[in-house]
């Protein structure tokens, strides 16, 4: 019985095959080498403990946040439902990463598999992508909330919710299958070394034995219509809640209305700033260290952050996990 990684293997070459039917694979390469954090073996040993706890710490924090979602009646409306998916999506965004890499810094060879680098790369982008929507969805739904409050409950019903919702996780999985399917085909003839701690799309790029300038068009204009379609979207409905927030007379009523966008804020000027940097300009060339910090803050750091982001600034979801902890305890 096939395993569910040779699964997709096998879809992503029955894929390719249709799309280019006269193409036989091309490359040489049959495993990469993530080469990570440049250091001696008693820094590696120190950097492999920071991150498992950041990562343990990121997977209980999002966990809590989806547990108190899910067993707080008083959290079942669409802000909170978008919250708890939200952070279900972190937990999935870091764990297809930082697996990998704590594997690596105990290892001595470093190396991923060809079709593993590139399924790797497929989940890291697609949550990604995915991610962008839902902070897209969730400055909608802060829209809403402020600037259209009498009608929010009749416009922001479950059915549309569970849409957007949706679409979110199956348009993030849509996006990058047939540009990540048609670099797969190109030429890696050797080097095999990624000067990365994940298989990203530069590095990737780097390896390739032959010019492939329209493929990288292709992905760098899907990642500018990605990342700047959607914080473009959000700027939108912020600008608006700011000109709503600005009418209302009473300073207490502001206040309450900028702490409730104020976490979103937060999460998005964390999540693209660094995006921007790594995936806007196909011309930029950030040296390989600058490119691991970079990568380091917003796959790793952004989403241990998010929930003492969201639950610090929020009494509904501060009560939510203190109950949730507190049965815990009793159990």
């Amino acid at each position: 019985m096939l395993t569910w990684k040779q699964e997709f293997v096998s879809f992503f070459l029955v894929f390719s095959t249709v799309l280019e039917p006269n193409r036989s694979i091309a490359h040489t390469v049959t495993k990469f080498v993530l080469l990570g954090f440049y250091a001696h073996r008693e820094m590696q040993n120190l950097l492999f403990s920071l991150i498992l706890v950041v990562y343990i710490l990121t997977l209980l924090g999002n966990g809590a946040i989806v547990c108190a979602v899910k067993w707080d009646k008083q959290l079942h409306t669409p802000m909170y439902i978008l919250l708890g998916n939200f952070a279900f999506l972190e937990i999935c965004y870091v764990s297809s990463t930082v697996p990998n890499m704590l594997a690596n810094f105990l290892s001595e060879t470093k190396t991923i598999s060809f079709s593993g680098c590139f399924i790797q790369f497929y989940f890291f982008f697609s949550l990604g992508t995915a991610e962008c929507f839902f902070l897209s969805v969730m400055s909608y739904d802060r829209y809403l909330a402020i600037c259209r409050p009498l009608h929010y409950p009749t416009i922001m019903t479950g059915c549309l919710c569970a849409t957007l919702i949706s679409a979110c996780w199956v348009g993030g999985f849509l996006c990058y299958p047939v540009p990540i399917i048609l670099m797969s085909q190109l030429p890696f003839c050797g080097p095999n070394i990624i000067d990365h701690f994940v298989c990203d799309q530069g590095p990737l790029f780097a390896l390739i034995c032959v010019p492939a300038p329209i493929i990288k068009l292709i992905c760098y204009t899907l990642n500018s219509m990605v990342i700047f379609g959607s914080f473009l979207s959000i700027l939108g409905s912020y600008t608006l809640v700011l000109r709503a927030v600005l009418r209302i007379p009473s300073g207490a009523g502001r206040r309450k209305a900028f702490s409730t966008c104020g976490s979103h804020l937060v999460v998005v000027s964390l999540f693209y700033g660094t995006l921007m940097v790594m995936y806007v300009s196909p011309t930029s060339e950030n040296p390989g260290e600058m490119q691991k910090i970079v990568t380091l803050v917003y796959s790793i750091v952004t989403p241990l952050l998010n929930p003492l982001i969201y639950s610090l600034r929020n009494k509904d979801m501060k009560n939510a996990l203190r109950k949730v902890l507190g049965g815990l305890k009793i159990k």
